[in-house]
């Protein structure tokens, strides 16, 4: 039941209701997904990263990018390709050296922090339900305020795609010299995707095209910068994609090195 209230001025009276929302629609399915979907992948993605086991294919030089590069000095020899040098223990991932820096890149991804303010933190949950939290205090304060370090994360994000790159390289030169498996596919795919999420960053397109007046006068920039924008506009699904994507290369990569699964080889 609703009342109705006088503005002020006397002007027309407005219902007043009394209820949160009044949606309908199950609203909350999409932060619920969203909540199931990134707690299994980071569970899935720490208990891999602590293994410290089964993370390279000597036959076929496969690395997984959870493990990549892989520096520790418990790292096996031929998998170390920038060398050993970050000391063995149980609480040092192997790839210590640039998995910090990925994490800070993802945390702070303009899509990544819409998702996890609306689906654990309920700021708000969806269009027309009230935020969650009394007070709103934006990304000015502590710890919301490292949110700006997303512009410096992508650069440290464009080198580590490079590094999954040469790793895909790599793995195209076996013991017997050239050969192609499933393996590589899988590590070439998920490098592709890697890199149209990281060239998609709102960063990336504020690099390529930010403070320029006259674009006819930089027409490589330009040029960049429209790639970059469409990509941009499939941020969010290159967001989820790159997820499955890096899960599915680091479970292939497990299964071939506990022996569960023999690579599929087209050639070599």
């Amino acid at each position: 039941m609703t009342t109705t209230a006088t503005r002020p001025g006397g002007t027309r009276p407005r219902a007043a209701i009394s209820a949160k929302t009044l949606r309908t629609d199950r609203w909350w399915l999409a932060p619920l997904l969203t909540v199931i979907g990134l707690t299994a992948w980071v569970t899935y993605a720490t208990v891999r990263v602590f293994m410290q086991s089964d993370y390279w294919v000597a036959k076929y030089h496969y690395l997984t990018p959870f493990y990549s590069p892989c520096v520790s000095k418990g790292c096996v020899e031929e998998a170390a390709e920038f060398g050993r040098f970050i000391p063995d223990h149980p609480l040092i991932p192997y790839a210590a050296l640039t998995l910090p820096f990925l994490l800070l890149f993802r945390l702070t991804c303009y899509y990544y922090r819409k998702a996890y303010y609306r689906s654990f933190w309920m700021s708000p949950p969806a269009c027309a339900v009230p935020d969650g939290h009394k007070t709103y205090s934006g990304e000015t304060r502590f710890p919301l305020i490292f949110q700006n370090a997303h512009r410096y994360a992508f650069f440290a994000a464009a080198i580590i795609s490079l590094i999954n790159t040469w790793d895909a390289v790599v793995a195209m030169h076996s013991g017997d010299g050239f050969g192609l498996g499933l393996g590589n596919l899988i590590l070439w795919i998920n490098v592709i995707m890697l890199w149209a999420y990281t060239l998609s960053c709102h960063s990336c397109r504020h690099i390529a095209g930010g403070r320029l007046k006259h674009f006819s006068k930089h027409p490589v920039r330009y040029r960049f910068w429209t790639f970059v924008s469409k990509l941009n506009t499939r941020h969010m699904g290159l967001a989820w994609i790159t997820l499955a994507t890096l899960a599915i290369t680091d479970f292939y990569v497990m299964a071939l090195s506990i022996g569960w699964i023999s690579d599929l080889r087209f050639v070599g």
